[in-house]
């Protein structure tokens, strides 16, 4: 069978990228961009340096920012109204994942109006369109959705995040500055560049993995374990800031072809429930996650281990695997990654909502890609392993 790979149009990375938006706006005949930010990122002058270029080339624009982490179908609605009423007709989406999940949406429905309950998006739905023209401009090194096709969105009603697949979604050029992302604080820093780690490991170890996103994801866990460390202690050194950025977009590359198995599939209600942000959740649970996956895959965690130095050839495949949960524990605490009590969320409350949270993990269909099969009860095992001491 035939694998697919799926990439942006063009991919702009490195320091300066930012200046190439415009042009490539005004080549293609645009006249007004819809651009979508959340307000930390107004508030703090980061989107100012993507609107000071549109202003200094008379560039029209109009600025969304009703996005919150881990977005809503009512931030999507709102959104879709405002494109409609700003008649722009390009988007410029400049954040993290939340700014651009917002966008994808927000961009699939302008153009297949059907979708406009926004719930019908969930799993992979059958969308005729591409979205309306995007650049994505990443702040964080870590989410990775300027170039991949999945976007996720929280359905407060129902209480659960969902899941939504499209080759229409991805957009055409993703821009990657690292001058973007030189003001993150530390725990943002930690927080997405765990999130790339995870990408990394779980496409190398998906059900869905193939030649060409273990080439990609292979070298993203060697970055990240190299850099990530710096990065986070010392914001301002700008080669680890650059060697994240290109982390980020391997990883990226990698889950948008390869998928993403069980971290992924338990984080999503633990931020659809307790607003943990994705990273940091996605951190909470790598190594028990990690441990209960290992002896589905022993030769592929292992060749990871070594590729970080953390074991050798001469060590057998599953002693390998498990000195990679070695390394990642250590690389968690590096990053002071905390645990659930730390972070504040009620043991009692998350156990109140265990049940429901492993069926919308299942339900996610990520859990299933992992090379073992993982059950609800699994699921339900691994949460309350986290409030072991």
């Amino acid at each position: 069978m035939a694998d697919r790979i799926v990439l942006n149009t063009i991919s702009y990375h490195g320091h300066g990228a930012i200046e190439n938006i415009v042009p490539e706006l005004t080549a293609r005949g645009y006249k007004k961009a819809f651009v979508c930010s959340d307000p930390d990122l107004i508030k703090f002058g980061v989107t100012k340096k993507v609107t000071d270029l549109l202003d200094a080339a008379n560039f029209a624009y109009a600025v969304y920012s009703e996005i919150k982490p881990n977005p809503t179908i009512a931030n999507v609605q709102d959104g879709v109204a405002a494109f409609k009423a700003a008649e722009a007709d390009c988007i410029v989406t400049i954040g993290g994942g939340s700014s651009m999940d917002t966008a994808k949406a927000i961009g699939i429905i302008i153009n297949n109006p059907e979708f406009a309950d926004v719930r019908s998006l969930e799993g992979v739905a059958p969308t005729k369109k591409h979205a309306v023209f995007t650049i994505a401009v990443p702040t964080t090194a870590g989410t990775a959705a300027e170039v991949t096709i999945n976007y996720v969105i929280t359905d407060v009603e129902k209480k659960r995040k969902f899941v939504c697949v499209d080759t229409n979604d991805i957009p055409e050029i993703a821009v990657v500055d690292p001058d973007m992302m030189s003001s993150m604080p530390k725990g943002l820093t930690a927080a997405t560049g765990m999130d790339a780690l995870t990408h990394a490991i779980e496409s190398y170890t998906s059900r869905k993995r193939q030649p060409l996103t273990d080439t990609v994801a292979l070298a993203a866990v060697k970055r990240i374990f190299r850099y990530l460390p710096t990065a986070y202690s010392n914001g301002s050194d700008l080669t680890a800031r650059s060697e994240m950025v290109i982390a980020a977009l391997e990883a990226g590359m990698a889950i948008n072809n390869a998928s993403v198995t069980l971290v992924h599939g338990m984080s999503r209600p633990i931020g659809a429930l307790f607003h943990v942000p994705h990273g940091i959740s996605n951190a909470m649970l790598l190594e028990k996650c990690l441990d209960f996956a290992l002896e589905g895959d022993y030769p592929g965690f292992a060749a990871l281990a070594r590729a970080i130095g953390a074991a050798d050839t001469a060590t057998p495949d599953p002693q390998a695997a498990e000195a990679l949960i070695g390394a990642v524990r250590e690389l968690c605490k590096t990053c002071q990654v905390p645990t659930l009590e730390e972070y504040g969320i009620d043991r009692t409350a998350f156990f109140s909502a265990m049940d429901k949270m492993a069926e919308d993990a299942i339900a996610s269909g990520s859990p299933a890609n992992t090379m073992k099969p993982v059950t609800k009860a699994d699921v339900i095992r691994i949460y309350r392993s986290l409030w072991d001491r």
